[in-house]
């Protein structure tokens, strides 16, 4: 099974940036697309960003044209641009890599925007 390891989290002001990594131990083509989730305490876990093996992406609309997710197919990474940052985008956040029925899930990396 492909292990996910996220990277990149931290404390970061309103307006600031973050680039989180995910790292796979293979291929990232095994997944059908791997993605971006958050989750804040209490609540359910949300999607953020999704990046299809053909390549098509689809964001949340809260983080759509401040977000920006990628792929490093030699690496076997899957990266998140985050720009102006705001308070509600605090919460850990989760990479994912989905086939079929399946899930893979990295062990998650806080980011906190505050001031």
């Amino acid at each position: 099974q492909v292990q996910l390891v996220e990277s990149g989290g931290g404390l970061v002001q309103p307006g600031g940036s973050l680039r989180l990594s995910c790292a796979a131990s293979g291929s990232i083509f095994t997944f059908s697309s791997m993605a971006w989730y958050r989750q804040v305490p209490g609540k359910q876990r949300e999607l953020v960003a999704r990046i299809f093996r053909v390549g098509t992406m689809n964001y949340a609309d809260s983080v759509k044209g401040r977000f920006t997710i990628s792929r490093d197919s030699a690496k076997n990474t899957v990266t998140l641009q985050m720009n102006s940052l705001k308070p509600e985008d605090t919460a850990a956040y989760y990479c994912n890599g989905h086939l079929g029925v399946l899930d893979s899930w990295g062990q998650g990396t806080q980011v906190t925007v505050s001031s």
